[in-house]
């Protein structure tokens, strides 16, 4: 499951099941992803108040279909099977679509995202990809021509914080070594109106 010691929800102490409480899935589940923290429970909570900031809250403006496909995208870039697994089942569940859903995947596999996403669409990608992948070489320019296909800086902020939160999760999950096994894939907060919601369903 791990590099690292976890600690089960069945073995917590009454502090970390306060938060475990506020995670679990069905059966008491917690996915790997949150287990990992458990040794420092603290960081558990501060990656569930930016992973709900940013792709679960009602005031981002940007299609939540879309910004799960940034995360896809990103982990995809990053070689982050789990999170992979994890948010393109989120993906399929929010569109509703398999075929469009693997349609999608397909472009990324093979680099052809420029055919599946209008012009728009394609830009916050490319710029997610150069965040990912020469992040020393953003400019000014970036951010200028996603204004230039119609986003406003409030949605550029937001596919910057997704981007910036996939890879803070993406090293997480590579770098201690965090498997699917026992997990159900594909389980979200998704009541958005509440940011203090963290029930995994």
């Amino acid at each position: 499951m791990s590099w690292i010691k976890t600690i089960s929800y069945e073995k917590a102490d009454r502090g970390l099941k306060r938060i475990y409480d506020r995670v679990k899935g069905p059966n008491h589940n917690i996915d790997n992803v949150l287990l990992i923290h458990s040794l420092r429970p603290h960081t558990l909570v501060g990656h569930m108040n930016l992973y709900k900031s940013v792709l679960h809250n009602t005031n981002n403006t940007l299609s939540k279909w879309y910004l799960e496909a940034l995360g896809v995208y990103v982990s995809f870039l990053n070689g982050c099977d789990y999170c992979v697994a994890h948010h393109f089942e989120g993906l399929k569940r929010l569109l509703k679509d398999d075929a469009k859903a693997s349609s999608f995947f397909m472009a990324v596999q093979k680099d052809t995202l420029n055919d599946h996403f209008d012009t728009k669409q394609f830009q916050g990608m490319a710029y997610a990809k150069k965040l990912t992948l020469q992040l020393a070489h953003i400019t000014q320019d970036d951010v200028e021509n996603l204004k230039a296909v119609g986003y406003t800086e409030g949605e550029i902020l937001e596919i910057n914080q997704v981007c910036s939160y996939f890879n803070y999760v993406n090293r997480s999950v590579l770098g201690l070594g965090v498997t699917t096994h026992g997990d159900i894939l594909g389980l979200s907060p998704n009541e958005s109106d509440d940011p203090d919601n963290w029930t995994h369903s």
